[in-house]
């Protein structure tokens, strides 16, 4: 069915008038009439019947009426939909995000994102980066957060933050008392450590090579509560970015000590498919990550 024609019949049919219709349409009479004229001959039958300058619609008209203002009023909330879009009222963002960052980093920025624009909701689905770098290459996210650069030639990627890693003890352990962690203070002390692959791990190996150390490892976990848990109990100390452990250390269940190695750091990287149509809302979420990143090299986290 010709949807220009539909639309010629239906504003015909709901202001009883085909010059008002071709008013609505900016289109000439002659043209609307013609445009009724091809719908009947198409289908060959009558929409409407002429009582002197009253249109009136017969049971065919009656019916393919109602099935039009279905039609038309759907387009109009479509129209309306997109210009909430446009106007940042409504909206769908889906991230991707690795353990630590969307754990203990993304849910401080989402919130402020959600205050702000209330009418956006935001989906946060942990993975590990391969599965990430995978999925936005597939444009299956808008965004991914990952915790190690991975080249691809399908996604734009760049730095967002770069935290410290310290070492963390319960409190009366005597690191306790230091100001800073020497790389010969951990030889021979249980170290629990991350499992094999991931970005602390990598950083805690490559620590221990570059400055000659042999680790004692006490404990592989996969999860950052799991090691501090573990740290609490005393079962070793372990290698673990500051924000992660920053709620333990207000609430004085943990200390945290600096590694001298100002190397030790950890670096998440934002990525998403080169293609992206970014948008309004989109673009402001990112804006939001780059400001929480300021903010917070500059301590205010």
């Amino acid at each position: 069915m010709n949807l220009n024609q539909l639309k010629i019949f239906y504003l015909a049919a709901k202001h009883g008038s085909l010059s008002a219709a071709a008013d609505v349409l900016c289109i000439t009479q002659p043209a609307v009439t013609k445009g009724i004229q091809r719908l009947q001959e198409h289908y060959d039958i009558r929409l409407f019947n002429r009582f002197g300058k009253k249109m009136v619609l017969t049971d065919a008209g009656e019916a393919l009426y109602g099935i039009a203002e279905s039609i038309f009023e759907m387009e109009h909330q479509a129209e309306e939909s997109l210009r909430d879009f446009q106007q940042r009222k409504k909206g769908f963002i889906r991230i991707l995000s690795s353990e630590s960052f969307g754990s203990y980093y993304l849910p401080f920025i989402i919130n402020r994102f959600s205050k702000a624009n209330p009418r956006i909701r935001v989906s946060v689905d942990l993975l590990p980066a391969e599965q990430i770098v995978e999925k936005t290459a597939a444009l299956g996210n808008d965004l991914g957060f990952i915790s190690y650069p991975v080249p691809h030639n399908k996604l734009f990627m760049r730095e967002i933050l770069e935290d410290s890693y310290q070492i963390i003890v319960p409190p009366g352990h005597p690191f306790a008392l230091k100001t800073v962690v020497e790389p010969e203070d951990l030889a021979g002390q249980p170290i629990i450590i991350h499992e094999k692959g991931s970005a602390p791990r990598k950083s805690t190996e490559e620590f221990a090579k570059k400055h000659g150390v042999n680790i004692s490892i006490a404990l592989e976990l996969s999860n950052n509560e799991a090691m501090k848990t573990a740290v609490e109990e005393g079962v070793g100390i372990a290698v673990i970015t500051r924000r992660v452990v920053s709620k333990e250390i207000r609430m004085g269940t943990l200390k945290a000590i600096p590694l001298s190695d100002p190397a030790m750091t950890r670096k998440f990287y934002l990525i998403h498919h080169k293609d992206k149509y970014i948008s309004r809302p989109l673009q402001s979420l990112i804006d939001m990550v780059d400001e929480w990143a300021s903010e917070y090299r500059r301590g205010l986290h």
